[in-house]
């Protein structure tokens, strides 16, 4: 095993998944062959055209979905050994629309922590330390998700994500719905907890000036494929912006 191998505290090795199909056959392939290993503390920005397997890639490391082929480990343990809450506890997801499941901001923000059975203290503290953080106004905290904006249902559900203190943390184009400030605070605040917790967090975003600014390393998924895996000192933002538009471009004209 090689030494940074030893280091990975997530690694995938040969992943597939298919469309699940009524007949014998596997399917449509919607990630082919992906391989790539991410350290403590690694920020990776997950970018490519609609369709490219985003989405997909970040909910096989939250395990919603299982792979047809291939492996993922986390910290060297592969995850069919791990039990899914256990792994959910270490891995949290931020989908682009996150529910409340009819509770307040207030509730919401809590639930995970108490599930755990976490002192009320140590709760009330983690709560009010990351509303402060994200500049979350206290008058939301009664409202719930109807009530809500969808960025201001954005920024909640990415706060209780960061109350739970995950290993690896998996976003979903993030910043889709905020503001320019509140999504620039947001990754200045990733950045720090990366730095400093040794978060692993990985995300996809369309913004690619905010990926460039987050990243540490960029991976590029093009039609379920790893198209590229590079450090973000070596990424060419210009070339690859023209790129994702022409191949959207291309895309299109072909439903014309």
């Amino acid at each position: 095993m090689d030494n940074f191998t030893s280091q990975a505290q997530l690694r995938l090795e040969q992943v597939n998944l298919f469309t699940k199909l009524k007949s014998n056959h596997q399917g449509y392939p919607i990630l082919q062959d992906i391989s790539f290993q991410v350290v403590p503390g690694e920020r990776i920005a997950i970018v490519g055209v609609t369709g490219a397997g985003k989405t997909s890639l970040l909910r096989l490391i939250n395990r919603l979905s299982e792979p047809t082929s291939g492996k993922i480990y986390l910290e060297n343990q592969e995850y069919r050994q791990i039990s899914a809450i256990q792994l959910r506890q270490m891995v949290t997801l931020v989908l682009q629309e996150s529910k409340l499941l009819g509770m307040t901001v207030h509730e919401a923000l809590e639930y995970p922590l108490v599930l755990r059975g976490m002192p009320k203290q140590t709760i009330q503290q983690r709560v009010s330390h990351w509303l402060e953080q994200l500049h979350i106004p206290n008058d939301w905290l009664s409202k719930n998700e109807l009530q809500l904006a969808a960025g201001q249902r954005q920024l909640v559900a990415i706060a209780r994500a960061l109350i739970i203190q995950p290993k690896v943390l998996l976003l979903d184009e993030p910043t889709s719905a905020l503001d320019a400030g509140t999504a620039s605070n947001l990754v200045q605040i990733l950045i720090q907890l990366a730095q400093t917790q040794q978060t692993t967090i990985l995300m996809v975003n369309h913004q690619l000036d905010l990926a460039q600014m987050f990243c540490t390393r960029l991976l590029h998924l093009h039609q379920g494929q790893l198209l590229a895996n590079k450090p973000a000192s070596e990424v060419d933002l210009a070339s690859l912006q023209a790129s994702l538009i022409q191949t959207e471009t291309q895309a299109a004209e072909e439903w014309i």
